[in-house]
């Protein structure tokens, strides 16, 4: 299966927004470089479509994952419990961190796997509850 992505260049640790088109495997092995480094971003798309995109943000074992539709409107994945809702992330966003409330905050394993599961569909409702930006 085919994936568009951008990712966190692990040598660099900046974001590299030229964007590849792989099977999913060679992204699986970016993410791999990235989680080892202690975090980063990639966004993810299908190659046949510039929307929906999401983005996952993560540092260490915790993470925040967005969607892009195609009216220019954003979306959180809701939390799954990993932090208290009083709780704060800084998580990489492209080449900035970015505070977050424990509300959105997901375990990165969790995270990961959503991001597979929409490559796979295509269908970004179906990860869970999303809450406008």
């Amino acid at each position: 299966m085919s994936v568009a992505w951008a990712a966190t260049a692990p040598e660099s640790g900046r974001f590299c927004a030229v964007e590849r088109c792989s099977d999913m495997p060679e992204l699986t092995d970016r993410f791999g470089e990235l989680r080892s480094r202690g975090g980063g971003y990639l966004e993810v798309r299908l190659p046949d479509a510039e929307f929906p995109l999401l983005a996952l943000g993560f540092q260490g074992d915790r993470a925040v994952l967005h969607l892009f539709d195609a009216d220019d409107t954003v979306f959180l994945l809701a939390g799954d419990g990993t932090a208290a809702a009083d709780t704060v992330l800084d998580v990489p966003v492209m080449d900035d961190l970015a505070a977050f409330s424990g509300d959105v905050i997901l375990a990165v394993d969790r995270a990961w796997d959503l991001v597979c599961r929409f490559v796979a569909t295509g269908a970004p409702g179906r990860l869970g509850e999303w809450h406008g930006v």
